[in-house]
Formats: structure tokens, C-alpha cells, sequence
């Protein structure tokens, strides 16, 4: 069963940095689109960044500039890196599998960022 598990989330002030770290298990994802989602409270999840297997990166413009996606396939693990963090910016945090552009796998428990002086 493939298990998806995010963490590094937190309370950080305004123009803070975070990373988070989304590990895998269950299945080897270095051959796989993995993005970054989330979803603020009484909004739809969102994808804000994705990374191919050869490491080519998108992001949406909302965080362009400013989170940087990057994955370390020995750890089966993928990485968002968040400067600059702004209150907009608070939401919970998801990672996925992604293939013909939709999340594959059921969904972790997330992790929370919240930004906020």
C-alpha cells in the first residue's frame, strides 16, 4: 500500500522560510511526476508546484519566485522549499503521485503552515 507522509510545517511569521519533506512508501517514485497541493481553509486543494522525473519544475503563479520544488529520489522523498512566506501562503500542505495531470494515490494527513505574525 503506498503511503504518503508530509511533515516540516509549522507557525512562521510573515517573510519566513519553511521546508517541507513528503516521504513515500510502498512504491519507488523516481520514474514519477510528484507535485505539491494545498489547501487553505474553505477552498479547493490546489496544485502549486510539480516536478518531473528528470527534475523539470512548474509551478503555479501564486508562488513562482518563491517556493522552489526538488525531490531526492535515493529517499523517495520530495521537498518544498518556502521563502518569503506570506499569511496567503497558510494551508495544508499535500504531496502526490501525479499522472495525466491528477493526484494518483489517496491522500496523507498533510501538513499545516501557518503564516501569521
Amino acid at each position: 500500500q503506498v503511503q504518503l507522509v508530509e511533515s516540516g510545517g509549522g507557525l512562521v511569521q510573515p517573510g519566513g522560510s519553511l521546508r517541507l519533506s513528503c516521504a513515500g512508501s510502498g512504491r519507488i517514485f523516481s520514474a514519477d511526476t510528484l507535485g505539491w497541493y494545498r489547501q487553505a481553509p474553505g477552498k479547493s486543494r490546489d496544485l502549486i508546484a510539480t516536478i518531473t522525473s528528470r527534475s523539470s519544475t512548474n509551478y503555479a503563479d501564486s508562488v513562482k519566485g518563491r517556493f522552489t520544488i526538488s525531490r531526492d529520489n535515493a529517499k523517495n522523498t520530495v521537498y518544498l522549499q518556502m521563502n518569503s512566506l506570506k499569511p496567503e501562503d497558510t494551508a495544508v500542505y499535500y504531496c502526490n503521485v501525479i499522472i495525466l495531470g491528477a493526484p494518483v494515490y489517496s491522500w496523507g494527513q498533510g501538513t499545516q503552515v501557518t503564516v501569521s505574525s
